[in-house]
């Protein structure tokens, strides 16, 4: 395999034109209005969360996406917090999500003091698989109306606790089969939270991540397709959580033209003018930064045809993003050989993040059979998907 594994590295170093530094996994470029934006932000004295450039990322968040509603955070993290709790998630709730995924996702559930259940992936989409999630609802919950609402809820039947929310994620950028896992959160009366972090510009059946769940969340860190450094949006088509959102990020200050009167327990989460000003500069470039990626991963997926190595690309009905590209080894072992031999000679490449269930402090939450997580945390490796 070294032969081919070296044959990869000439391919990378030709392909960014880089014949002997370091190769980066996702390096934010900066080619279009983001100085001269944050000059006039500079200059407007407007450099915190308020301020005309925080107003503008947010309606072009909108336009893009076809959400309604966008409401700018500190991060993603900070929007997924504030989204679960505009969902009703409480204090000893559980919220399903996937056990691949990025840390943010568990612990913006941590935040609420709401507890983990963790379904497994498809392999195909790398998203919650919603034959598994199906599965987990038919057989361990029972469905019984609120004391406080008269509402039907999801109950776990062994816990006895409220089943407040799911969570599936787009992985790498690659949408889930988000229609059929809404379908079944209906069914079941389970708000629905896409962690759409990685996939501003993916869209599935010709609709934008982030907006078929009742809240999505974007991220804009800063080895996102776009970035303002850091960053994160809120989307959503209700404008009860939309007028929330925005007040629960601004410390819930009731709007006075002096008084510092607050009116429940706020967050710090608004974003700053001066991270909106790189942000707008960067969705002006964002069709040009998508048609590069895609190039990009048409080369990949070219260079690995004939190799015993799998490209990972997107699904039917899906237009991934490819925010990363990732590739799939024969196992571990040959994982690990792939990750020291490209580290070492500058291609910084990356294997998926840990499986949360393997974390210490998530390692005793409720889970079920997650095989297909189990099977492709030993093989995923991340690869250089820079801009070009």
């Amino acid at each position: 395999m070294i032969p081919e594994y070296q044959d990869f590295i000439q391919f990378v170093r030709k392909l960014y034109n880089e014949p002997e530094g370091p190769i980066y996994l996702h390096e934010p470029r900066f080619r279009g209005n983001e100085k001269k934006y944050l000059n006039e932000c500079i200059d407007s004295t407007f450099v915190s969360s308020v301020g005309k450039f925080v107003d503008l990322f947010e309606q072009k968040i909108t336009e893009y996406t076809g959400a309604k509603y966008a409401v700018a955070a500190v991060n993603g993290t900070a929007a997924l917090h504030i989204s679960l709790i505009l969902s009703g998630v409480q204090t000893d709730d559980e919220v399903i999500t996937q056990p691949l995924t990025f840390i943010a996702t568990a612990n913006a559930i941590h935040y609420t003091g709401a507890k983990h259940v963790f379904i497994d992936v498809d392999k195909d989409t790398l998203g919650l698989s919603p034959e598994k999630l199906k599965h987990f609802l038919k057989t361990s919950t029972i469905t019984q109306s609120s004391k406080s609402t008269n509402q039907p809820e999801c109950i776990n039947k062994f816990t006895r606790k409220r089943i407040a929310a799911c969570i599936p994620m787009h992985t790498f950028g690659h949408p889930c089969s988000i229609d059929e896992i809404k379908e079944i959160c209906n069914k079941y009366n389970i708000p629905l939270v896409e962690d759409a972090a990685e996939s501003l510009g993916s869209f599935y059946k010709n609709q934008h991540t982030g907006t078929f769940g009742d809240l999505g969340v974007l991220s804009f860190n800063g080895n996102k397709t776009i970035t303002t450094g850091g960053g994160g949006m809120i989307i959503t088509d209700n404008p009860d959580f939309a007028k929330r959102a925005r007040h629960l990020t601004t410390q819930a200050k009731i709007p006075h033209k002096w008084d510092f009167v607050h009116d429940e327990i706020g967050y710090n989460y608004r974003l700053t003018n001066i991270q909106a000003a790189v942000g707008v500069a960067q969705m002006e470039q964002l069709p040009d930064i998508l048609k590069s990626k895609r190039e990009i991963a048409e080369k990949y997926h070219d260079f690995f045809k004939h190799s015993s190595v799998k490209f990972i690309t997107e699904t039917k009905n899906a237009q991934s993003n490819y925010w990363l590209n990732a590739i799939l080894l024969k196992d571990r072992i040959e994982r690990d050989k792939f990750l020291e031999y490209t580290n070492s000679k500058g291609i910084l490449t990356r294997p998926v993040w840990e499986l949360m269930t393997r974390l210490e402090m998530f390692k005793n939450c409720r889970t079920g059979n997650i095989e297909n997580a189990e099977w492709l945390a030993d093989r995923i490796v991340n690869i250089p998907s820079s801009r070009i």
